[in-house]
């Protein structure tokens, strides 16, 4: 009987021991199962976001670079000869003809000195050409030349269009500008120098940031070379369909979208598996380490956690701040701007008034043009660290695209919100002067600055931000080196 008894206590024991055990891996497995699913939809959800941030930043910076190239073309209209020469004019003399293509050519040579640009010159209605167009763009166009660079004109109001993938040649593209009824002109470049327009911050593996035109065709793929040309892979075309604008997350793959130019768009995409991949890997170490140490589950569970945690939250710590920031200045770019003082703005009193110093630096595209852009980079830089060392954390402070920036300031209480304003301005106006006064650059640096604050405008960024453009636009006018308030009496 007492053996019976010694049996059925031990029987009894064990199964109290594999019962609590049992519990225990089981409570260990759900909580980290919990974990590890939560852990994955705010990584997803916190990538979603920084990839469409990042997104749009690539968008931003192909729509500047496409326009600063159709203002290089509009150059050529400060010249009349340039824009009223004919070749095809029959009643033309023959050393008068060839004195003018000269000057033209030594003109379009000048304006595409500072640019990697394959062509940029003139074309006439019977395949003249002044200036510089490649043999490479003459053999691919042979005696279509005029005719099918013409018929890349596909905007009504300026006359003018961009092109690629022309005969499935997607080495160039291609911006066509009408000069007269008898001519274009034609400006190109290889799609590989794209590669620095589409320049990203690291922080996500295997990232690939594609350009496509409006027949789905990679123009410019950061994967591999052999892309252009092909379909856009149907994984993804299948999930953006035709959306100019959206984000999409599934199970295998996360891709953003914008539309920029002429119908072509910016596709970013990951496939889900990399987003996830360090979690993944200390998933098996989690559910192995949850096993052997039951007895320790409750302090292994905060410790895994915790160990889980660190590399999301140092990823999409890295993330957030590259996607919010702006890159040569590491000021705030844009959107995050926008969001930061539009959250501001929300939070403060009514009775508190903020002002906003608008400003652009004088004659920057003449500087950029003359001393080339790595001299314009390395004012933008300074401009970043002057602004930074005027006014500090309590400023909110952005580059908010090109060589325009903004100052967000609290007014103090009881202090007149215009002197407040005309001595922020004035002393940003004398930093530039002190910092640049011995400078041996060709060129010295000023601002024009505009402000507006909350007291002559609705409290939105949007309405503060076209107040304080106005005042910019009055100081531009004014001169350089100078500023001008917002009066709402002298709108």
């Amino acid at each position: 009987m007492r053996q019976k008894k010694q049996n059925t206590g031990a029987r009894f024991s064990v199964t109290m021991t594999l019962g609590f055990t049992a519990v225990f891996i089981a409570i260990i497995v759900i909580v980290c199962t919990l974990v590890m699913n939560k852990t994955d939809e705010v990584l997803k959800n916190k990538v979603s976001s920084m990839t469409a941030a990042l997104n749009v930043q690539m968008k931003l910076n192909m729509d500047s670079y496409l326009e600063r190239l159709e203002k290089d073309g509009t150059l050529v209209f400060s010249d009349k000869e340039v824009y009223t020469y004919v070749a095809s004019d029959e009643t033309a003399e023959s050393y008068e003809a060839i004195d003018t293509e000269n000057k033209i050519s030594d003109e379009l040579y000048e304006l595409c000195i500072m640019e990697n640009f394959v062509d940029f010159g003139i074309v006439y209605t019977n395949n003249h050409t002044v200036g510089k167009i490649s043999n490479g763009t003459k053999d691919l166009f042979a005696d279509k030349l005029y005719d099918d660079l013409s018929a890349m004109i596909n905007r009504a109001r300026t006359a003018d269009g961009w092109a690629a993938g022309y005969n499935n040649d997607f080495k160039r593209i291609y911006y066509v500008k009408r000069i007269n009824d008898g001519a274009v002109l034609v400006i190109s470049f290889y799609t590989t120098e794209l590669a620095k327009v589409f320049e990203h911050p690291g922080g996500i593996e295997d990232i690939t940031v594609r350009l496509t035109d409006s027949n789905n065709s990679i123009i410019y793929s950061s994967a591999k070379d052999d892309e252009k040309g092909a379909a856009l892979p149907d994984a993804i075309s299948s999930r953006i369909k035709d959306n100019h604008s959206a984000a999409i997350l599934d199970d295998q793959y996360l891709v953003t979208v914008n539309s920029c130019g002429d119908e072509w768009r910016v596709i970013c995409s990951v496939p889900t598996e990399i987003i996830l991949k360090e979690k993944n890997e200390v998933r098996f170490y989690v559910t192995l380490v949850a096993v052997i140490a039951c007895v320790l589950a409750f302090i292994i569970s905060a410790l895994l956690s915790r160990k889980i945690s660190n590399p999301v939250n140092a990823i999409v710590s890295s993330l957030s701040k590259k996607a919010s920031t702006d890159q040569l200045t590491s000021l705030l770019n844009k959107k995050s701007f926008e969001d930061i003082v539009a959250d501001k703005l929300d939070a403060a009193p009514s009775a508190q008034n903020f002002c906003a110093l608008l400003m652009d630096i004088d004659d920057f595209k003449r500087l950029n043009d003359n001393l080339g852009h790595a001299a314009g980079d390395k004012v933008l830089t300074k401009v970043g660290e002057i602004l930074r060392s005027l006014f500090g954390d309590p400023a909110i402070l952005g580059r908010l695209g090109g060589d325009e920036f903004c100052v967000f300031l609290r007014i103090p209480a009881n202090v007149d919100g215009r002197e407040f304003m005309s001595t922020s301005c004035d002393k940003i106006c004398r930093a530039f002067r002190n910092d640049y006064a011995d400078d041996d650059e060709k060129y010295k640096v000023s601002v024009s600055i505009g402000a507006a604050s909350t007291a002559d405008s609705s409290r939105f960024f949007q309405s503060l931000y076209t107040n304080a453009d106005t005042a910019l636009y009055k100081a531009k006018k004014m001169g350089k080196d100078t500023y001008s308030v917002f009066d709402p009496k002298n709108v």
